[in-house]
């Protein structure tokens, strides 16, 4: 269960969503019984009627922000820029006055540290120093760099995701890769497990007398970098900057204290929530860095149940839901998923693991 190839399967790559369903909640929604194995297929819409009363869930509220940026290099080359550590970038921005962080770039050749990178009239970005292709680059020339962001940036849409050959997105993209509960600036890709979720169904939620508690884990280019080693256990993965307020740690325990389910909604939720609590499971408030790499193996403490979309094959996430469930019989449940025309990845279906 150690082995990359052991997180392979077969995907027609027509099943690899391209948009959402007209209203989120159409989406489909694989149930799983760990203790049974059962598997029963519904709607998302179903969500409140498959959940217990006093169930709470936690959900993430990052915002994805337009991270990738056009420019050039001082010699006329195109260059594309990729922002990967938002918070890092306010946190320099809050100390200094500048914008400064780990970026992606591609470009035809790779940028030396000192040289400059030019964007939109007047920004411009200087390459602080290159470690194994990730670049550290300070933002300067604007009067408000977060704004400038807003205007020219992007949102950074997977590479699964195919638009037209002029646009790496559409207009719908803009609100279709944003959970409705999203509030809090800084990913890089969307929680896209909470995807499904409209304000209509949070409201029968509650009165079904299901809470709702936030947290906030940005996603960032770590979560999806390609696992490169043969044993899965020699892989390293990146930090993310996450936060958890007080008043959500007590929700939580809380719930627990009461024998209540906690449903993780999204892969982001379950690493946060299993890196800030202790061996008993109960949660501490706090924020900073959360590098926590899940796979079979693992013992979980806090999280009872789990909504996750379908993940690549070989990925972080497709190990962490095979910790939390079980290696050959999530990809049984994957093959069932290929059978019955579920739709994959971001903007795909989605399951409940219970």
């Amino acid at each position: 269960m150690y082995q990359l190839s052991d997180y392979d399967y077969e995907l027609p790559r027509h099943l690899i969503a391209q948009k959402p369903c007209d209203t989120r909640s159409d989406s489909r929604l694989m149930r799983i019984h760990r203790d049974t194995d059962q598997i029963v297929h519904h709607r998302f819409e179903d969500l409140p009627e498959l959940l217990q009363p006093g169930d709470l869930l936690v959900v993430n509220n990052t915002r994805v922000i337009p991270a990738r940026l056009f420019g050039k290099k001082a010699t006329g080359g195109r260059v594309e820029v990729l922002i990967i550590d938002y918070a890092q970038g306010m946190q320099h921005l809050e100390k200094t006055g500048a914008f400064r962080c780990e970026c992606l770039v591609r470009a035809s050749t790779m940028p030396k540290t000192g040289s400059v990178l030019y964007f939109t009239d007047p920004m411009t970005g200087q390459v602080m120093s290159v470690d194994e292709g990730i670049c550290e680059i300070r933002f300067s020339g604007g009067n408000s760099f977060i704004d400038y962001l807003k205007s020219a940036g992007t949102l950074p849409l997977p590479p699964y995701i195919k638009r037209g050959p002029k646009t790496d997105q559409t207009a719908e993209d803009q609100e279709n890769y944003q959970t409705v509960y999203a509030r809090n600036d800084g990913a890089v890709a969307a929680p896209t497990a909470g995807l499904h979720f409209t304000d209509s169904l949070m409201d029968q939620l509650a009165q079904k007398q299901i809470d709702m508690v936030h947290l906030t884990l940005h996603v960032g280019y770590g979560t999806f970098v390609p696992v490169r080693v043969t044993d899965i256990r020699d892989h390293s993965i990146h930090s993310e900057y996450y936060s958890v307020s007080p008043e959500a740690a007590d929700k939580i325990n809380a719930a627990r204290a009461r024998g209540r389910r906690v449903v993780a909604v999204g892969t982001t939720s379950v690493r946060t929530l299993e890196f800030v609590c202790d061996d008993t499971g109960r949660v501490a408030p706090g924020s900073g860095r959360c590098d926590l790499y899940i796979y079979p193996g693992f013992k979980f403490r806090c999280v009872d149940a789990l909504i996750t979309n379908f993940h690549l094959p070989e990925s972080t996430l497709l190990m962490l839901v095979s910790a939390f469930y079980d290696r050959e019989r999530i990809l049984r449940a994957y093959a069932e998923a290929v059978a019955e025309k579920y739709r994959f990845f971001s903007y795909g279906d989605a399951m409940l693991i219970e």
